[in-house]
């Protein structure tokens, strides 16, 4: 794979320059609690990146030095596994911020993150984020707030998830491809371009593969589902979120 893009993207990125907007980032995480003059400024005096579809943003094990606001495509965050096979977790659009948690602990990355369409992302530095909390104690109650919330909505999610059936989880996941990388195809029909494999629904839903397989064996005969990870599976959307609703109601 490709090296990390850090700083100047080195070829891998292109350099572009745009407004930052900083109403843009999603509330849930460490730039989108600051107040908007101070995340605004951290945007303003940062680098806005190209990334090209296919292209790795960072790798699992690299230098932990900063986060990316993606503004624009979808990226993916995957691991490898002990046979060196990748497994998404995680698929992220517009407004998201990664690697955010390197701007407080510096420790090296823990995934791997890789664009599957075109992307434009602001790279904000630990250095500036360091330097603006050192000039302005106060907005550690703000850092504070944001991650004990993170903690504590981890903690519904997993409460929540205990309560859903493997269909439940894996039409939760397959919607979240749907939702990043899908296109409309017909009447609530969605394709989804992008290889889905069922080590990834696995690995997002947090169930065995084999009960993948079966999930989705019963779909594509109900024609809740269509097609393959190869060819590109076409999802019915409104009998999947059936699927994944129901199935919350009736634990």
């Amino acid at each position: 794979m490709p090296a990390a893009l850090f700083g100047p993207p080195s070829g891998k990125g292109e350099n572009l320059t745009s407004d930052t907007t900083p109403e843009r980032i999603r509330p849930n995480n460490v730039l989108g609690r600051l107040p908007a003059e101070f995340s605004g400024k951290l945007l303003a005096g940062e680098r806005t990146i190209a990334l090209r579809e296919g292209q790795t943003l960072f790798e699992r094990g690299d230098a932990g030095d900063g986060c990316y606001w993606l503004r624009r495509g979808v990226l993916t965050v995957s691991v490898a596994s002990a046979n060196g096979e990748q497994r998404i977790l995680a698929v992220l659009g517009p407004g998201e911020l990664v690697g955010e948690i390197a701007m407080i602990d510096g420790l090296p990355r823990s995934a791997t993150v890789q664009a599957v369409r075109d992307c434009e992302l602001t790279f904000v530095s630990r250095a500036a984020f360091t330097d603006l909390m050192k000039r302005h104690p106060e907005l550690y109650r703000d850092i504070v707030m944001t991650l004990a919330a993170r903690l504590r909505q981890s903690d519904e999610d997993m409460v929540a998830t205990s309560f859903l059936t493997v269909r439940a989880r894996v039409a939760r996941a397959l919607l979240a491809f749907a939702r990043h990388l899908g296109e409309e195809v017909g009447p609530g029909r969605i394709r989804i371009r992008h290889k889905v494999t069922q080590s990834d629904l696995a690995a997002m839903a947090g169930v065995a593969r084999e009960s993948v397989s079966r999930t989705l064996g019963a779909w594509t005969r109900h024609k809740i589902l269509e097609g393959s990870s190869r060819g590109g599976y076409v999802v019915h959307e409104a009998r999947l979120k059936h699927e994944a609703s129901a199935a919350e109601q009736s634990s």
